[in-house]
């Protein structure tokens, strides 16, 4: 499929790709989480040819949405740049995930219902969640001595699991909007508790434990 001269033009001149992205998330803010790409494209301005062109797929821009929120976890969470130990970071983690959750509920939860099916190509939901707690644990310090070094490798999918599968009882409707930060902590916690250092007194300040 061949894109429009008009349409290489906005390639020269503006990143269609994001233009398609953001069309893609107006039409499921207003409910629309069975847009056709003939739709997409109308609503991005562009031809019919070019979201196939840029994705190759409705799965691969839901993965390109979900990526956009997980790069936005990202920086926020360095902005914040936290103190405390990894469990300090990883409960400010869990609060910054959920509230950039949150911020769009209904673009979010139809994101997440589409990356959870079957894919032609495989997404990298994983890979940058991994990178998002890896990130949240820093160098592990509070984690028992004798089981950090296993710990750093392991607590990072461990993480991604756990909080994909509270986000599906999220989306699924099973849990309202304003118990996920506190379900998505009692996962962490109960993750981290097995190789947190024996010697820490408590789990977290309350400005770690709730979200601002």
């Amino acid at each position: 499929m061949n894109e429009s001269k008009s349409d290489r033009s906005l390639v020269r001149g503006e990143p269609v790709r994001l233009r398609v992205i953001e069309a893609a998330e107006r039409l499921l803010r207003q409910g629309k989480a069975e847009f056709s790409m003939r739709e997409l494209a109308a609503e991005a301005g562009v031809s019919f040819a070019t979201p196939f062109n840029q994705f190759g797929s409705k799965a691969a821009i839901m993965h390109a949405i979900s990526a956009r929120r997980v790069e936005l976890m990202n920086a926020r969470f360095r902005k914040a740049a936290p103190p405390g130990d990894a469990l300090d970071r990883v409960l400010v983690a869990v609060n910054t995930a959920v509230s950039v959750m949150l911020e769009e509920p209904v673009v979010n939860r139809s994101v997440m219902g589409w990356i959870g099916t079957a894919s032609p190509a495989a997404g990298t939901a994983l890979a940058r969640s991994e990178a998002f707690w890896a990130l949240a644990l820093a160098f592990g310090d509070g984690l028992a001595p004798a089981a950090r070094k296993q710990a750093m490798l392991t607590l990072p999918r461990q993480l991604a699991f756990g909080f994909r599968g509270v986000l599906s009882f999220w989306t699924a409707g099973e849990l309202a909007d304003d118990d996920l930060a506190a379900r998505a902590r009692e996962m962490a916690v109960a993750i981290l508790l097995g190789v947190v250092d024996g010697q820490r007194e408590s789990i977290g300040s309350p400005a770690q434990q709730e979200p601002e």
